[in-house]
């Protein structure tokens, strides 16, 4: 596996390089190294299975593990520990995995293990001194290297199967679109069992032999502290910690003074936010946009490219077009759903080969089920979900158009629009607001705002007042929590 190799070549010829800073400690390559031989002898000593789960808190812990696991030649299942329990069970389960390797606090925190879960805690291990030297077992580009589990749009979660190549590609891909290297500072606030957060905030720094900061709870004030402290190059975070960071009442633009890259992704990023970010900071916030399936980074505007709402041209070595619904290829400026082909796409969804099949189209690209559009510059722009669009009278609606008009308004904080059904129109808006703390909610002056902007078919029937509207583990929203029968606090 070249990515191992490359990280361990890392941390011999620089063992003394802080590689990464996290809330307890600074690790050097040295402390890496041996941290992941101690805990490669402890899970070889522990199951001979080859999905091995990783249940720790963002920080140092999480790449040593998942190096361990590489070198013992086993596939890592990082795990959500904010799914359900019910839920981890079903990924134990399904991934073939019984040992953990983890912590106590983790253990707490998902109530303790569930029944699959064979814990290796590493408080229990000693780190001192020396284990035996390995060498890491060898391993093809197309060879699993880890199961990434969704929590999907319906049902269980699904596995995507990366492999060893996937990862590999869209590291490379990344240092080419953006220029990385060991000079740079990574600020890592998003959970590492997440894609973002694995690939291009752990496995990229050390493949490169730059540092990565991480905190394992997201606090403004830490975060901003964090930048300024380290001078950080690239901070990637989602658009309601862009939010906050914006409403803090400490800091201002010296915290960002050497940053390169301010990179949000996971869901777009609300004009009112990117605004209020750049005036406060100086700093132009670009989106980036990927899946799970894509290892997950397609699409990076950079910001000598910058223009509002584009996602950015695709990467190197990935493909992507526009398809209509009768798998028509369309043009610049055409909506349809956005597919993609290249060398970072997944190999498919674990134990589930038919919807594996049904995922790629009959010339191999996958489909995202997102709906976008090129502009004439080959910008990719993202304007919806195909299951979360609306049909109003026969228009095509997506909610993000109604979302951006809502947050405009001083009082809301963030919204979320669903359809629901109607006799004369099919589909009619339902808007969930998120307010700012202590702004009031008036459902008719929200209306009365979007009329001023939006045609009346796309005015919300109703508004209702969530006092935190669903998220997932990196703070998106989950528009499929709400549906009409989700009731306001009212006015």
């Amino acid at each position: 596996m070249r990515l191992l190799q490359r990280t361990l070549h890392q941390f011999v010829r620089h063992p003394f390089r802080p590689f990464v800073v996290d809330d307890q400690r600074t690790w050097t390559g040295l402390t890496l190294l041996v941290a992941a031989w101690h805990i490669a002898r402890a899970i070889d000593r522990s199951t001979d299975r080859k999905a091995v789960g990783l249940l720790l808190p963002t920080g140092g812990l999480f790449p040593a593990a998942l190096l361990a696991t590489w070198m013992t030649g086993r596939v890592a299942v990082p795990l959500n520990y904010l799914l359900s329990r019910e839920d981890l069970e079903f990924v134990m389960q399904d991934s073939g995995a019984d040992t953990v390797v983890t912590v106590e606090p983790m253990l707490d925190f998902i109530h303790g293990p569930t029944k699959s879960m064979k814990p290796l805690k590493l408080e229990s291990l000693n780190f001192k001194g020396f284990p035996p030297i390995r060498c890491s077992k060898r391993r093809k580009p197309e060879d699993l290297a880890v199961l990434l589990y969704t929590s999907g749009t319906s049902g269980r979660p699904k596995g995507v199967m990366l492999s060893a190549g996937n990862l590999e590609s869209n590291i490379d891909q990344i240092i080419r679109w953006a220029e990385f290297d060991h000079r740079d500072v990574l600020l890592g606030v998003l959970p590492q069992f997440h894609s973002f957060g694995m690939t291009v905030l752990t496995l990229l720094p050390l493949a490169i032999g730059a540092r990565a900061i991480y905190t394992a709870k997201f606090q403004p004030r830490k975060v901003l502290d964090l930048a300024l402290r380290h001078q950080v190059t690239a901070f990637v975070a989602i658009p309601s910690m862009y939010n906050a960071l914006h409403a803090a009442k400490h800091g201002g633009p010296e915290c960002f003074a050497a940053l390169r890259y301010a990179v949000s992704g996971g869901e777009p990023l609300p004009d009112a936010v990117a605004n209020s970010f750049h005036q406060r900071f100086g700093v132009r916030i670009a989106e980036g946009y990927g899946l799970t399936e894509t290892s997950p980074v397609s699409n990076w505007c950079l910001p000598s490219e910058w223009r509002p709402r584009s996602v950015g041209r695709p990467l190197p070595e990935v493909q992507e077009r526009i398809v209509a619904p009768d798998e028509r290829v369309l043009g610049a400026l055409q909506d349809g759903e956005v597919r993609i082909k290249g060398p970072h796409v997944m190999h498919g969804y674990w134990n589930l080969p038919e919807e594996s099949a049904a995922a790629f189209d009959a010339h191999g690209f996958f489909k995202t089920g997102d709906m976008g559009r090129f502009d004439t510059d080959g910008h990719l722009f993202i304007t919806g979900r195909i299951k979360e669009m609306l049909i109003i009278s026969g228009e095509n609606v997506f909610p993000r158009e109604m979302e951006e008009v809502l947050n405009r308004h001083p009082s809301v904080k963030d919204s979320a629009v669903i359809g629901m059904q109607d006799a004369m129109r099919g589909e009619v808006p339902l808007a969930f607001v998120e307010l700012h703390e202590g702004a009031h909610f008036d459902a008719s002056a929200l209306q009365h705002h979007c009329r001023e902007v939006l045609p009346a078919y796309k005015v919300p029937r109703e508004i209702r007042h969530l006092e935190a509207l669903p998220r997932n583990a990196t703070g998106k929203i989950l528009r499929r929590n709400l549906n009409p029968s989700t009731r306001g606090l009212g006015a």
